[in-house]
């Protein structure tokens, strides 16, 4: 990389730490400055407002979208509802999406869209007519359809604001064959796929269960390769930080914490994190719950004895203020830019592994492109073939029991003859995806030995699939 783009400043936020990542990353390839300009900047960025009625008066909505890169189509990208969302914010996630989606070979180019509201301030109806609002201002700018840019729910959204958005869209577009797939995210009955809503989390848990599972890795921290009995903190318990710990405990690791904005628990012996949730849902708060301690401050639940930390909320949540009394050997990264770079330097240097968020809460955007190819292929994952599956293995295993003899219990038949449903499909292609990026990603940590980092690696992986993308095109010589 030329000298006169690892000089490139950019200004201090949240893109500036991705595009920081970025030029880092980049001077370990040898990509022209242009092609590596092209992939680091957003190519389009739609600011908008538009008004809504709420009560007897208007209010005034703040929005954006962003398209960071097109050099796959469609783009793709989750819409974010939140008072804290702002253009800085949409453009970093977008890039990430880009660089995420690279990571994991799935074919779309990075998106992210963003409404400035808190929803809790808002009825159904006027989230509705919200979001409505909000896609019809996105059809107008030919920023949304199957082929050009496909939204996804985000923070503050969920499968009610998909189902919105479709029926906007194919309100706007009657006849367009493939409008369903003009969103991800769907509930089931509208065409959405099954897994989708764990999705995040159950890839947040493979990433997890790859990164312990390398002995050589794991003896430099001073830990037994595997989950058994690893001890995992987790902050968030929405979505991702609910499936993450749900998958994990299941998978043998012992949660031993989690964090949220009401505060933060913390028991040695273990959590449940069913049991938390209804806890929560009874009182209104995962405090005083049974023999845990309970922190009214919920950063100081980070900072207790663990093996692994996921922080699973927003960004920024881990940074040199605090990242000292982490305790944590292995930070598991289930949320956007939870880690500050500053201090995910600091982790690194003191023996720390991050592994980070392009990679590991890639889960959503793999499931999605699974949602999006069962959209446009107008047929659900396994209808064609499960039958036929399941009635040769039949034939194979009466040709067993005649030929030798060995009849097979009705338990053991059940196993052999099975075609696989939808949701075991999904799970399948989600693990194979996250297992094969994980060790494509130590590859290439490996074969550049000054490459310190996991994310840097990531990113340089990303940026190799991208710019070789651009070069086929032609736009690149």
């Amino acid at each position: 990389m030329s000298s006169s783009s690892e000089s490139k400043k950019h200004p201090q936020g949240f893109f500036a730490d991705v595009c920081n990542y970025f030029d880092h990353a980049a001077s370990y390839t040898s990509h022209h400055p242009d092609i590596l300009e092209m992939i680091r900047e957003c190519n389009s960025i739609y600011s908008f407002k538009f008004p809504i009625r709420k009560g007897d008066h208007f209010e005034l909505i703040s929005a954006w979208r962003v398209e960071h890169s097109q050099h796959m189509l469609p783009t793709k990208g989750g819409i974010r509802y939140s008072e804290m969302v702002n253009e800085d914010e949409v453009k970093a996630l977008a890039a990430l999406m880009t660089y995420k989606c690279a990571l994991v070979n799935v074919p779309f180019g990075g998106a992210k869209g963003g409404v400035k509201i808190n929803p809790k301030n808002y009825t159904i109806r006027e989230l509705e007519n919200i979001t409505r609002r909000y896609t019809s201002e996105l059809i107008k700018k030919n920023f949304i359809g199957p082929g050009i840019d496909v939204p996804a729910p985000d923070y503050g959204t969920g499968e009610r604001e998909m189902s919105w958005i479709v029926d906007t869209y194919q309100t706007f577009n009657p006849g367009q064959i493939n409008s369903i797939a003009s969103v991800t995210g769907k509930p089931i009955a509208q065409h959405g796929i099954a897994g989708r809503r764990e999705a995040t989390g159950r890839g947040v848990f493979y990433a997890t269960r790859e990164c312990v599972s390398i002995a050589e890795d794991m003896k430099a921290l001073g830990l037994e390769p595997g989950l058994g009995n690893k001890r995992v903190i987790v902050q968030g318990l929405g979505n991702v930080g609910y499936h993450s710990a749900k998958f994990l405990m299941d998978g043998g690791a012992i949660i031993v914490g989690i964090c949220e904005y009401e505060g933060s628990i913390y028991d040695p012996n273990g959590l449940n994190v069913d049991e938390v949730v209804a806890h929560r849902k009874e009182t209104g708060s995962i405090l005083n719950f049974k023999k845990a301690k309970s922190f009214t401050h919920s950063a100081e639940g980070l900072e207790q004895e663990c093996d692994i930390l996921i922080p699973a909320a927003l960004e920024n949540q881990i940074h040199m203020d605090n990242i000292g009394k982490i305790k944590a050997k292995i930070i598991i990264e289930g949320a956007n830019g939870p880690t500050t770079p500053d201090a995910a330097q600091y982790f690194e240097k003191n023996g720390g592994i991050i592994i980070a968020d392009m990679y590991a809460n890639s889960g959503g955007v793999t499931v999605s492109y699974f949602e999006w190819l069962k959209n446009i292929s107008h047929v659900s994952f396994g209808r064609m073939d499960k039958r036929y599956v399941e009635n040769s293995m039949r034939n194979i295993v009466q040709a067993i029991e005649t030929n030798h003899g060995i009849p097979l219990s009705a338990e053991q038949k059940k196993v052999i003859i099975k075609g696989a449903s939808e949701l075991e499909l999904v799970n399948s292609g989600l693990e194979e995806t996250m297992v094969r990026a994980y060790n494509e990603i130590r590859e290439v940590k490996l074969s550049h030995p000054k490459i310190q980092g996991f994310r840097t690696a990531a990113f340089v992986s990303a940026i190799d699939r991208i710019a070789t993308t651009y070069t086929n095109l032609g736009i690149f010589p």
